[in-house]
């Protein structure tokens, strides 16, 4: 036998499919002293540290180089049986809750502002967050993202009724960002074009209504029985459970409250190569998160139904001190996009 042996395959498997640029030289091979080694004295890891170098190096100048600009407008219908008025005091209750259960072992929400504010015709509460996400992105990204890249800025300004929100990353800068304005209406989702936008925009826009108490969209890892509205009842409105018509009866019953949630996303992305799979993974995941929050939202109204704004700004700063000591101390909790 030659005194060489062949690249290790696992490298070899790492190196195909990440660029042709790279030296496709050997960084190690086995000889038959080598052979003989300790597991422990022998150089994977270094081929592995040099290796996601020069991907990180790639990822760096793929992102640089971009590409045609594309946007992915889509609107989400939630339907409630909740009043809008109702709605502004779940919807803090629930950010907070949700929180909380996002945030732990280095990851999770920080809260940075969240304070007044006032624009010419629009005032409300403006807040900056920044979600540290490494381990909750698939994790190959995470292996071959750069350091410091894992970081999403969120930026919303809720002037209820209307309240928008952008999240982006610094790294990615003007490759990348997510809008979501969001219109509350005492509707049942039958009102179309609710954001106004110009028809031709409009005619591009897709419509996904979302059933708060349809369990088959529920993955197992996401459900929780407690938070669901096909079981819940609520004590003190008498709300629930949500039955397989409850939408219909819901619009002819004149003593429950309802209300729709209009939230459209805009997804701008400047990326080659992997457009489609960023826009089906960032759609996924926007239907995801605003199905279990809203059914979190409903199923905890007993836990805010009474209390009052101020109430919740109270609640807000109480929060965000826990969320700052979670951070630190805590275990990593919340949702992966490796889940499914």
């Amino acid at each position: 036998m030659d005194s060489k042996e062949p690249i290790n395959k696992a490298y070899l498997k790492l190196k195909v499919g990440v660029s042709s640029s790279v030296d496709a030289t050997p960084l190690h091979t086995h000889t038959a002293s080598s052979r003989k080694k300790p597991r422990s004295e022998s150089r994977p890891a270094a081929v592995n540290e040099r290796h996601l170098s020069a991907v990180k190096r790639i990822f760096k100048k793929f992102l640089a180089n971009g590409g045609t600009v594309n946007m992915i407008i889509k609107e989400f219908r939630i339907v409630l049986p909740i009043s809008v008025e109702e709605y502004q005091v779940g919807q803090l209750y629930a950010v907070a809750e949700a929180s909380k259960n996002e945030t732990g072992g280095g990851e999770g929400v920080e809260v940075i502002k969240n304070e007044p504010y006032e624009n010419p015709g629009e005032k409300g509460q403006y807040t900056h967050k920044i979600y540290h996400l490494k381990s909750k992105i698939p994790s190959i990204l995470s292996k071959i993202a750069p350091a410091g890249s894992l970081f999403v800025h969120e930026k919303a300004w809720n002037a209820y009724p209307y309240c928008r929100t952008i999240l982006k990353n610094e790294y990615m800068g003007d490759n990348f960002e997510i809008k979501i304005e969001t219109w509350h209406k005492p509707d049942m989702g039958d009102t179309e074009n609710v954001h106004g936008l110009d028809e031709a925009t409009w005619k591009t826009v897709s419509v996904d209504n979302i059933d708060i108490a349809d369990r088959s969209v529920i993955s197992q890892k996401d459900y929780k029985e407690e938070q669901d509205p096909a079981k819940f009842k609520s004590e003190k409105t008498g709300r629930g459970p949500l039955k397989q018509n409850w939408k219909k009866e819901l619009a002819n019953d004149p003593n429950c409250p309802h209300m729709c949630a209009y939230k459209l996303v805009t997804i701008k992305f400047n990326w080659k190569l992997i457009g489609k799979t960023v826009e089906n993974a960032i759609q996924k995941a926007e239907k995801r998160l605003f199905t279990n929050f809203h059914r979190q939202l409903f199923c905890w109204i007993d836990g805010w139904i009474d209390l009052s704004m101020d109430d919740i700004r109270r609640m807000e700063e109480e929060t965000q001190k826990e969320l700052d000591e979670m951070r630190k101390t805590g275990e990593i909790r919340g949702t992966c996009l490796d889940d499914k």
